[in-house]
């Protein structure tokens, strides 16, 4: 109920990490299968605008545990639906986020990454 910057940007980081997970684990699937091709280069774009802020505000950055908390999917089909609802609660908890008393920069990252988001969720249900 009540957040500190520094639970949004762990959150936020340990979010994108789980991201890049679980796609580069349905690239290593499925092969080198759009629209995840593109978006797990966007997923570290993502982590490099986070990383400085844990710098600037002093928060220890939590250790990258993507890779023991992705989950396989059963076929492309699940693995496109997969993507849709991890990117509707990326923008859901970034719309958490930007309700918040936030610092400029933090807010300006968040919103990037939000609408970043609000793409990759697109590029999923195009392929649905």
């Amino acid at each position: 109920t009540s957040l500190t910057v520094a639970d949004m940007l762990t959150y936020a980081l340990q979010d994108e990490y789980l991201a890049r997970a679980e796609y580069d684990l349905i690239l290593s699937e499925y092969g080198s299968v759009r629209p995840f091709t593109n978006i797990i280069r966007a997923e570290e774009t993502h982590i490099d605008a986070l990383l400085p802020l844990f710098e600037a505000y002093g928060v220890a950055a939590p250790a990258d545990e993507g890779s023991s908390r992705a989950v396989a999917v059963s076929s492309l089909t699940a693995a496109y639906q997969a993507g849709v609802g991890a990117e509707v609660n990326n923008i859901a908890m970034y719309e958490t986020f930007l309700a918040e008393d936030l610092p400029s920069d933090v807010r300006t990252v968040f919103e990037s990454l939000m609408h970043a988001s609000e793409n990759h969720q697109r590029a999923f249900q195009n392929r649905l």
